[in-house]
């Protein structure tokens, strides 16, 4: 099972923190690290971000996976900003992106989809006279926080059975099966939102 997008149980005060209002400090925290454009504040916010999985009581065990996960990528990530944007550029590039995906992944592991989904429903109940449809949009972020979790399930998985093979070094032999099992599962889930009549008016 994948690290990523899923709920990790517990009692800490991020878990006990209404949905909505982690929701609402989530975005104040994206625009936060998308103003500051330095790599100095952005490695205190970096740091603190990673300071709040230990608030959290998250397992050493899940934010290793996660850190398996992401820092391959953001090694790649730096190293290309590097050669195109020199190291300064680098490194704030980085650093944005690890505080924005570490923040967001220990958003998704302390907050159930449900009660993500009821806190957008009932904020959004004022604009329905505007014609906004509060339980659309809270199907909307249901779905992407699913999303997430299908597909980096998918990814592990892949990653796993491409291992098995011995074919590690492998792109097509990971990005093949990726696809084709992405695109299954896009077309599972349209099946089962047009059985509920998801669409229909």
């Amino acid at each position: 099972m994948s690290p990523i997008g899923l709920y990790e149980p517990g009692t800490s005060p991020l878990h006990r923190t209404p949905a909505g209002v982690k929701f609402a400090l989530l975005l104040g925290f994206a625009v936060l690290i998308f103003v500051l454009g330095s790599a100095l504040p952005l490695a205190v916010v970096s740091v603190v971000a990673v300071l709040a999985y230990a608030v959290a009581r998250i397992p050493p065990r899940r934010c290793w996976q996660v850190a398996r996960l992401l820092l391959p990528l953001l090694a790649v990530i730096f190293l290309l900003q590097w050669w195109t944007l020199g190291l300064d550029q680098a490194g704030v590039v980085v650093l944005r992106l690890f505080a924005a995906l570490a923040v967001a992944n220990l958003f998704t592991l302390t907050t159930k989809v449900d009660d993500l989904v009821s806190a957008v429903e009932r904020g959004l109940g004022p604009l329905r006279r505007f014609g906004v449809r509060p339980e659309r949009v809270g199907l909307l972020v249901g779905l992407t926080l699913q999303a997430v979790a299908a597909l980096s399930t998918i990814a592990a998985q892949t990653r796993e059975a491409q291992r098995a093979r011995g074919a590690e070094r492998s792109l097509p032999a990971f990005a093949v099966p990726f696809l084709v099992r992405t695109l299954r599962h896009s077309d599972e889930l349209g099946e089962a939102l047009a059985a509920r009549g998801v669409g229909d008016d």
